[in-house]
């Protein structure tokens, strides 16, 4: 007998063996070969059903939904108030919710954006955001820039971000230099925030006019901004505040870790024709200091071996550049 033959009740009972985790994609496959007769019976399910701390039926009926084309089923679900009090259960209901958001956004249409533009003044979910970030609407900045400051949706916000393309930089630039709530008590989430904004806007390219809202994170107190400004700084500023980006970076190494480390040895290298006095100067002031205290000094070998390795690079090209006349 075909799936679209099924009576009611058989209908309903394979909508009941979406609980099952291990037949349950079996039965959405089912589902969907009976066509429109299935969005009824899952509709029920998905709105009369009770949350729980296991997600994943309550997620497989909402992309089963989608499946059919049930765009109305899955708006309503996502607009109706729900409150939630045990944490686990209500985690678990924001992943459905995110896979109801994300499948909604296979019709890009006003209605939907409207929609889940609504959605987004109460909850944060990357679904939501990825969904959103679809639509590469100017005015949803502000919630894209709240996804940042958040570890479930930083990387939907991050991509939501680079999607609304230029019309985004002017709040980037605002948003990288406005520490929450103020620059002496910024929240993580905040330096979390800025750190991504602002290596949008350098794998964007800052302009010259750019880098003049931007320098004064050249001094600021969150070391990875302060290495990133730098770098930006290396590229498109002015030969003093390349010369205060390389004093930067180098004042970065002691408190860096290893990945930070890494990044600024690159932006040495990288500019290694600008820092080569600063680097030269630093090597010869830390050589001052007795055998145990350089034989510990981190900075300085990290340096004395950068030196080597840039000036032997240097010489090969000197002799290549010889060879060749």
């Amino acid at each position: 007998m075909a799936d679209q033959d099924w009576s009611d009740a058989q209908i309903e009972a394979v909508v009941s063996d979406l609980e099952s985790l291990r037949g349950g994609p079996m039965a959405s496959a089912a589902l969907v070969g009976c066509g429109p007769r299935a969005i009824e019976p899952l509709r029920r399910y998905l709105l009369q059903g009770k949350p729980r701390g296991i997600f994943q039926p309550r997620q497989l009926a909402v992309e089963t939904l989608a499946a059919l084309g049930a765009r109305d089923v899955l708006l309503e679900y996502l607009q109706r108030s729900q409150r939630i009090v045990d944490p686990v259960v209500r985690s678990s209901e924001a992943d459905v919710q995110s896979t109801a958001a994300r499948a909604l956004a296979q019709w890009p249409s006003e209605e939907v954006y409207r929609a889940l533009k609504d959605l987004a003044g109460t909850r944060l979910l990357p679904g939501l955001v990825e969904a959103l970030g679809k639509f590469r609407r100017v005015e949803m900045i502000p919630y894209f820039l709240w996804a940042l400051g958040d570890d479930d949706c930083r990387e939907a916000g991050e991509e939501a971000l680079r999607n609304v393309g230029a019309g985004a930089r002017p709040s980037l630039i605002e948003a990288a230099v406005t520490p929450a709530p103020s620059r002496e008590e910024e929240i993580p989430s905040s330096r979390s925030r800025r750190r991504k904004v602002l290596g949008i806007l350098a794998d964007g390219g800052v302009s010259k006019i750019e880098w003049r809202s931007l320098r004064s994170l050249l001094d600021d107190q969150d070391t990875e901004i302060a290495a990133i400004a730098s770098r930006i700084a290396l590229k498109v500023g002015t030969p003093s505040d390349q010369a205060e980006a390389v004093h930067s970076l180098i004042e970065i190494l002691p408190r860096a870790d290893w990945f930070l480390r890494t990044y600024v040895r690159g932006c040495l290298a990288d500019y290694y024709a600008v820092a080569r006095p600063q680097i030269e100067s630093e090597i010869a002031s830390r050589n001052t200091a007795g055998d145990k205290e350089r034989a510990l000094d981190m900075v300085l070998r990290l340096l004395v071996n950068l030196k080597i390795k840039m000036d032997k690079a240097e010489q090969i090209g000197v002799d290549v550049c010889e060879s060749r006349r």
